[in-house]
């Protein structure tokens, strides 16, 4: 028999559509009082919060994984429920700072409890159909949505409303759900794990544009932020006016970290120009390859609170 520990924590999977179209959230979570039947499993539930994804920051993420933790030794898989806007960080967060070989399943949903075609049910029971599998364990925190697993390190939402919202750019799809089987792709290759203490750091994450200058970067360097992301154009660059700005952050020991606003690929330095991610790197930008701007965010807020030096920092944001 699997024991399994069932975190709610609110979003579209536990509300419900007005007679106007407006979905809504309720007091209390409606996914509480669902009964899920998967044989052999044991659920333990609890509704740790109930908010729209929105809502939730790197506290809430912070409170889950400490709760995890704390079921190491009692449980043999963990299934969240989450709002999905924010689902694909809570996912990267749970996976940079927890070092456990039990499965850790998210799922969500794309439209509420009542309205026609709601996913919210079936994707629960999928994630507990995961979440119980032998062959899910060591895999990291994975994200099960639409007949589809996904790693947490790689996945992001792609649609604003379609049920097939989640994939997995880079990596593609890790595996899938049939009536039957759930079948798993690839293994992800090793990644540094770090502890996490404190999430109060000001990161701001900008995104790159023609013509962008370097004001607001040198206004941001004056608000006691503790590091800055920008989603840079292309493979990394940026125009000379923001690179300027950039070295003003540098030379203020504020770390500096880019990524690309492409949605697929990854960053990293090839252009020798003023602006150009060659120069930008030997300036001491870091590039972090191949994650989006939030969750290069959240992966430069936990090595500043593991303190790393300069070139450990490098390092850790620099690996898949």
């Amino acid at each position: 028999m699997k024991k399994i520990l069932v975190l709610h924590t609110g979003g579209t999977i536990s509300m419900h559509e007005d007679q106007d179209g407006d979905v809504e959230t309720g007091l209390n979570n409606p996914l509480i009082d669902v009964k899920m039947a998967i044989p052999n499993v044991d659920l333990t539930v609890e509704s740790i919060f109930n908010l729209p994804s929105e809502h939730i920051g790197p506290e809430h993420m912070l409170q889950l994984q400490r709760r995890i933790l704390a079921a190491e030794n009692e449980f043999d898989g963990v299934v969240i429920t989450h709002g999905t806007d924010t689902l694909e960080e809570t996912s990267f967060f749970l996976d940079s700072t927890l070092s456990v070989d039990f499965p850790i399943v998210m799922t969500g949903a794309m439209r509420s409890s009542n309205e026609l075609g709601s996913d919210g049910l079936y994707n629960y029971h999928s994630a507990l159909r995961v979440a119980s599998h032998e062959n899910s364990r060591n895999r990291g925190v994975l994200v099960v949505m639409n007949d589809e697993i996904h790693a947490a390190r790689f996945v992001t939402k792609t649609h604003t409303t379609n049920v097939a919202t989640f994939g997995s750019p880079i990596s593609g799809t890790m595996g899938l759900l049939t009536k039957r089987q759930i079948i798993f792709f690839y293994d992800l290759p090793k990644r540094l794990v770090l502890p996490v203490a404190h999430v109060q750091k000001s990161i701001p994450v900008l995104k790159a544009y023609a013509g962008m200058d370097g004001q607001l970067l040198e206004l941001l360097a004056t608000a006691n932020i503790d590091g800055m992301v920008i989603e840079a154009l292309g493979a990394g660059n940026l125009s000379k006016e923001a690179a300027t700005g950039v070295h003003y952050l540098l030379s203020r020991n504020i770390p500096v970290v880019i990524v690309s606003r492409s949605f697929n690929g990854v960053a990293e330095p090839v252009y020798d120009y003023l602006g150009g991610g060659v120069q930008l790197e030997r300036d001491g930008v870091i590039f972090a390859t191949s994650i989006n701007g939030q969750k290069a965010r959240l992966k430069l807020l936990i090595g500043l609170d593991n303190q790393l030096n300069n070139h450990d920092l490098h390092d850790y944001l620099h690996q898949l």
